[in-house]
């Protein structure tokens, strides 16, 4: 199902949150936040509306490791053979960009980049003491490694994420923060469920799908 169905979605949850719990300005923008970032979250094993913006720059990465590995290259051996100079450092430099740009896939640095903003998310928790930013970190740091509609897709993730919710609810201590954010993610799993493809929601447990529709 597309990303933004489940934005949709997701937004759909945030703004019945607002409706049911006491309104507060600034409780409705939470509740909105946390129902649409929670829709998405389960997509970030994969290219999504999340990460999909990440496609360009990892790409523009890819790119410049090679070009920069071949200039390092390059520049040694014109070096060596005209000028009599030449830099090991800068040859094994160059040789480690060429040789990374050439074996690493768009995907894998894209999913390299996510995992950085996990780990910087993962640092924040910790140097302000927020369980729920750790979590977060460690989830998003550690989802884009995984195939896609795996373990992101499966009652497990959906009881870890409640577990992220729920400390943000402490943190924050706003009243259904925890619902919202399992409902929106719940959103997700329910309606990749009604794909061909299912879900596999008790995954590795049981490993078939489980679909309302087959091709």
């Amino acid at each position: 199902m597309k990303g933004s169905t489940h934005l949709a979605i997701g937004a759909a949850i945030g703004a019945a949150a607002t409706l049911y719990y006491p309104f507060h300005l600034s409780h409705g923008g939470v509740y909105l936040s946390v129902a649409a970032f929670s829709a998405l979250a389960a997509d970030l094993d994969g290219t999504n509306l999340l990460s999909g913006k990440l496609s360009k720059l990892s790409r523009w990465l890819r790119r410049f490791a090679v070009g920069s590995g071949v200039v390092l290259v390059l520049a040694n051996a014109y070096g060596y053979v005209f000028e009599s100079w030449y830099s090991f450092q800068f040859a094994a430099l160059g040789v480690v960009a060429l040789l990374v740009g050439l074996a690493a896939s768009q995907g894998t640095v894209r999913n390299a980049l996510v995992s950085v903003v996990g780990l910087g998310l993962l640092y924040a928790g910790a140097r302000t003491d927020q369980a729920w930013l750790m979590g977060l970190g460690v989830y998003v740091a550690w989802v884009p490694w995984l195939k896609h509609r795996g373990m992101t897709h499966t009652l497990w993730a959906l009881l870890l994420w409640g577990i992220i919710g729920r400390d943000l609810e402490n943190e924050l201590g706003i009243p259904g923060v925890t619902a919202t954010a399992v409902a929106g993610y719940a959103s997700h799993l329910l309606a990749d469920t009604l794909t061909p493809s299912g879900v596999k929601w008790l995954f590795p447990l049981y490993k078939k799908s489980f679909k309302f529709l087959h091709r």
